[in-house]
């Protein structure tokens, strides 16, 4: 008992961590500037530096990120490929044989890989961005089957105005798309034998300690990997320091130091300026005349993990600003407009 209110203590009094030159990101959240904001955390080698909670949850809330979710299923399947269960360059379809025929047959639907999905990229019309098209997540969450809803999907066209990958950096189209991350679940329970909630306790979660988090479960019952996980504030920090450590956590190589540099290499351009690896987001930003390199995950609501390598940093930032325009430009103002001058004056 003694042992645990020690513990309590450290961990409440961490609760409430942060420096004189963290007053003004303090003050401008409770003023309500950058609305709906839930918790800050920052830290810099490796030691949290700073660490808010501006809701009622506080340091025990699971915090729904949204699709901050679909860069842990990447890990997942970095953890899968390290275990020779799976490889990155292994086409999809075959593990869907229960699924066969699909709608709209095509030998290139065939060639999408594992890859792909990780890199948002594959041939088929799924666009999150795009009201109109077919694979919209909104028409995916209308009927039961979210693996067929995938691969039941029409091959995208490129029109004269949209150049196709062969003529795009990196060789891919982007094109975000929710549904093929969902498609990650169910395609790493085939390849693991087990269900995405165990391979992930027994290869990340508990590797790092993380010992509370909150599955969306997808009406066929695979967990959602395109969403809304539910994880602490310090436990998404733990992910963020884990790739900045190069998958290395108290000493112990959790995920291959490879995957995590080819992670967060890019492979496809998102617009200019934005480029994506492996389900994260790779954006320089700018603070006064010095540019700030970054790799991110990302969800809606402007939540985000950013990782930022040359200043060996990690800043977490969660929100409930889901129906708030502009969310993201708001977080990247918080970021490089506060927080990230206030890290420079540590």
């Amino acid at each position: 008992m003694f042992r645990y209110a020690i513990a309590l203590a450290c961990f409440v009094a961490a609760g409430s961590a942060g420096g004189a030159n963290f007053d003004a990101v303090t003050g401008e959240i409770k003023a309500g500037n950058f609305k709906q904001i839930t918790s800050v955390v920052v830290s810099r080698h490796g030691k949290v530096l700073y660490e808010q909670y501006f809701d009622d949850e506080g340091a025990q809330g699971l915090r729904n990120t949204r699709s901050v979710t679909k860069t842990v299923g990447g890990m997942l399947v970095g953890a899968a490929i390290e275990r020779k269960l799976l490889t990155v360059d292994a086409p999809v379809l075959p593990f869907f044989r229960d699924r066969m025929p699909v709608a709209h047959p095509d030998p290139r639907k065939d060639r999408i890989t594992v890859e792909d999905l990780l890199t948002m990229s594959a041939i088929v019309e799924c666009d999150d961005f795009n009201e109109f098209s077919r694979g919209h997540e909104e028409r995916m969450y209308l009927i039961e089957d979210w693996s067929r809803f995938y691969l039941d999907l029409p091959v995208r066209g490129f029109p004269e105005w949209t150049p196709p990958p062969a003529q795009q950096p990196y060789g891919r189209a982007f094109s975000y798309c929710t549904a093929g991350t969902a498609l990650i679940a169910p395609l790493l329970e085939r390849a693991t034998g087990r269900s995405v909630q165990d391979f992930a306790d027994e290869v990340l979660f508990k590797p790092l300690g993380i010992d509370k988090v909150k599955w969306q479960v997808q009406p066929l019952g695979p967990a959602m990997t395109g969403g809304s996980l539910g994880l602490r504030s310090r436990d998404l920090w733990k992910l963020g320091q884990l790739y900045l450590n190069g998958g290395k956590w108290a000493g112990k190589q959790v995920l291959p130091s490879a995957w995590v540099a080819q992670s967060i290499e890019p492979h496809a351009r998102v617009r200019d300026g934005v480029d994506y690896g492996y389900l994260w987001w790779l954006q320089p930003f700018t603070v006064g005349e010095q540019k700030v390199n970054t790799y991110a995950m990302s969800g809606m609501g402007g939540n985000k993990v950013y990782v930022l390598p040359e200043w060996d940093a990690v800043v977490v930032i969660t929100t409930t600003n889901f129906r708030v325009p502009g969310p993201h430009p708001l977080t990247e103002k918080l970021l490089t407009t506060l927080i990230l001058p206030a890290l420079q004056a540590e």
